[in-house]
């Protein structure tokens, strides 16, 4: 719940309030505005007479969130949340490019392509160590070999990098080596796994699952939040439908009703979404044009010889045709691609 106290109540009367609320086992998320000052009230609220908060005489309104995730939820903080990693910030105005190979195969494959993606203008090199793949008999990754690679090309090129966590056991590595931990369509419901990453102080990108609903995706990041951590950027990459022209079908309506509900930063992954290269310019352009507030983009030079992925994965110069047209694009929205 949510509750609202009068624009004259003094630090004494809030704090009296909170800690009433504590004694009962809630946990208190304080945003304090310019005129009110507002909290919100996390925990089982479902037996608590809400009644009896205006008793304390500073209380102005008392409002119950219906929706089962809390501190994902727009009404408990309805700015922006804006994650920063090193010198980049995702979310608000600005326009966050990831892109890199899907898979790490060599320091001198990931070299290349995040030299020419840092050039176009890219911001976080991304790039897989440990590969979920539909058969056990492909490419697996290179595992934390794959993870150096990335965090020396990283600093090489003034990059923070991103990298999917797959299992808990990993998590040591990737506080090493990774600046933001991409959770995979297959982990989004892995509670075990995202109640680990509550516990720790790093960005988590949550990607959505093929066959999630909108709600049971927040419903993961609640998991994460809950734990602590509130460092969470959503990405949807697209979901499982009747369609066999495209890998999945990007949920382009995902962005605003997200907006609407959350305040945490949606980025779009049009690569595994479309499945094909050729498209990847098209479901960009329009997830830009929908609010989004970043891109993963899967970028190779010789898609060709790709171990994973390859006929997804732009070619440099189609990565630098995409990123000058989205530039032109954020001038007419009043966004940043920083």
């Amino acid at each position: 719940m949510i509750i609202k106290m009068k624009k004259q109540s003094t630090p004494e009367q809030i704090e009296k309030i909170q800690n009433h609320l504590r004694s009962k086992g809630f946990e208190i998320h304080d945003s304090v505005g310019t005129t009110y000052h507002i909290f919100g009230v996390v925990g089982d609220t479902g037996s608590f007479d809400t009644r009896s908060l205006y008793a304390f005489e500073s209380v102005e309104s008392v409002i119950r969130i219906q929706e089962p995730f809390k501190k994902v939820n727009r009404k408990l903080k309805n700015e922006d949340t804006l994650i920063k990693v090193k010198k980049v910030t995702i979310g608000g105005d600005n326009l966050t490019i990831m892109a890199g190979p899907c898979s790490v195969e060599s320091k001198e494959q990931v070299d290349v392509i995040a030299k020419a993606v840092k050039e176009s203008g890219a911001h976080i090199l991304r790039g897989g160590a440990y590969k979920p793949r539909t058969s056990p008999y492909t490419f697996q990754g290179l595992g934390e070999d794959g993870l150096k690679i990335l965090k020396d090309i990283g600093e090489k090129y003034d990059m923070p990098v991103v990298s999917e966590l797959m299992d808990k056991d990993h998590i040591p590595l990737f506080l090493k080596y990774v600046d933001i931990f991409q959770i995979g369509a297959r982990n989004m419901q892995n509670f075990a796994l995202l109640k680990e990453l509550g516990k720790l102080d790093k960005p988590i990108m949550l990607k959505r699952g093929f066959s999630n609903t909108i709600e049971e995706w927040l419903m993961s990041a609640e998991y994460i939040m809950a734990g602590g951590n509130e460092n969470v950027i959503l990405c949807e990459r697209g979901i499982r439908t009747f369609e066999p022209y495209t890998r999945n079908t990007l949920d382009i309506s995902t962005i605003p009703i997200v907006k609407k509900l959350s305040h945490l930063p949606v980025i779009i992954d049009p690569s595994h979404a479309a499945g094909h290269w050729d498209l990847v310019e098209s479901l960009s352009m329009a997830s830009i044009a929908g609010g989004a507030d970043g891109l993963i983009i899967e970028v190779h030079h010789e898609p060709e010889n790709a171990l994973s992925d390859g006929a997804q994965s732009l070619k440099p110069k189609k990565f630098d045709d995409l990123m000058k047209k989205a530039s032109n694009l954020t001038q007419v929205l009043d966004k940043k691609i920083s």
